[in-house]
């Protein structure tokens, strides 16, 4: 599931309001790094559309399409990126300033538990899926492997109608920005 769906899901209306108003939407031709493996890193992006290549080392690792969020990690984590990600093709980001972010964050703290607990249940899942194919891998073969890596939690369930609704209100705000 998309990272912006975990985050949508969580936050209220009044939220996703002050991030359109907090960000900016950027034209990206192709090719363009907008983070750079050991660089420095600034602002959370979000995926309006187009597609990224997220690159360790130079090996693509993963393409990521709308409605991903990436930067989220130099958020948390004071250490320099450790993928480069690269637009493939032209996309249209939308970009908050992790220092308005962290602002916020700090200043708000019932916008904080909802932004740090839509981050926390999406590497929960992620990590859980991790754990689930390495473990997989180990015990059974590749064909009688029974885990269903895409599934989704019930409780993600119960607000992935409203995410989906709320990015497509997001997207639209954007627009009309822009």
């Amino acid at each position: 599931m998309r990272k912006v769906l975990y985050i949508l899901g969580e936050l209220e209306d009044t939220d996703l309001q002050w991030l359109i108003d907090a960000g900016d939407t950027h034209q990206a031709v192709s090719g363009t790094d907008i983070i750079r493996e050991g660089g420095s890193q600034d602002r959370l992006f979000i995926l309006l559309d187009g597609e990224l290549s997220v690159l360790k080392a130079g090996r693509e690792l993963a393409r990521l399409g709308a409605g991903e969020i990436v930067g989220d990690m130099s958020l948390l984590d004071s250490r320099p990126p450790n993928a480069t990600v690269t637009t493939v093709g032209e996309c249209r980001i939308f970009a908050i300033p992790h220092a308005a972010l962290r602002s916020k964050l700090t200043l708000d703290a019932e916008f904080g538990s909802r932004f740090y607990r839509a981050l926390c249940v999406f590497l929960a899942n992620r990590l859980s899926r991790a754990d689930s194919m390495i473990g997989s891998a180990d015990r059974v073969a590749p064909e009688q492997n029974t885990s269903y890596e895409d599934e989704i939690s019930p409780e993600a369930l119960d607000t992935l109608a409203l995410a989906g609704a709320r990015f497509d209100w997001f997207l639209q705000r954007v627009g009309a920005k822009g």
